[in-house]
């Protein structure tokens, strides 16, 4: 775990980091910050689904993973919640950026391949080089999202030690539990997830993105099943 520990605390450190310079920006530069950031998450977005369709052995999958996800997410009404929770700890009129700033940084942190395979490497060969490179990226991510939107950013932080603490667990209590198959349809609907934050950071369209977070969970019950047949 020491991994995503070092991973954890860089997370933290860049909020700090730039929130210090959070400070000092005037409002245009936050402006394009805001754009910048939202045209990163497309890039990483698209990126990762177009990456990993070659992969995938179930080609609809992911389509009912989205349909079934979003459908759940917004009966529990995962983004409201988010939302009123952030509101509480916000001045008024920065929750919403807020909300929409913690809910990509939580996606880009958490759904990749160096996060997600970090973990299970670290699990299996004691080998954490994934995790370091990514605590380096996730450092300057975590900087540049906290000089945007404030200290509220290190939030992320617990929720990307409990991601990675569920990869790390499930490789150490069975090595074929996380295959390669069902990370290449992690990866697609996470791609989507990044894409539609992306969209809503450019206030291009609200896709309520943690509305669609139970989508993640629609693989991993289905190849569950599978392996019981």
């Amino acid at each position: 775990m020491l991994g995503t520990i070092v991973n954890t605390a860089t997370i933290i450190v860049g909020s700090i980091v730039g929130t210090v310079l959070h400070r000092g920006i005037k409002e245009r530069y936050k402006e394009a910050l805001f754009t910048a950031l939202g045209l990163a998450s497309l890039a990483i977005g698209l990126n990762a689904t177009i990456q990993n369709f070659p992969r995938s052995q179930q080609p609809v999958l992911f389509i009912v993973a989205m349909a079934i996800g979003g459908v759940v997410g917004t009966a529990l009404d995962i983004d409201g919640h988010f939302k009123r929770l952030v509101d509480r700890h916000s001045r008024q009129g920065d929750s919403n950026r807020l909300a929409d700033g913690l809910a990509t940084a939580i996606l880009l942190y958490c759904i990749g391949p160096l996060s997600m395979l970090g973990p299970v490497i670290s699990a299996l060969n004691g080998d954490n080089t994934f995790l370091y490179t990514n605590a380096t990226l996730d450092f300057v991510s975590s900087t540049v999202f906290a000089s945007t939107y404030g200290i509220g950013m290190v939030l992320a932080a617990p929720v990307l030690f409990c991601w990675q603490g569920l990869f790390y667990l499930a490789a150490m209590l069975s090595s074929s539990a996380v295959s390669d198959e069902l990370m290449a349809e992690l990866l697609i609907v996470g791609g989507l997830l990044i894409t539609g934050s992306g969209l809503s950071l450019l206030q291009l369209k609200d896709c309520k993105t943690l509305n669609l977070l139970p989508a993640l969970l629609i693989p991993v019950a289905w190849f569950f099943v599978r392996s019981l047949c």
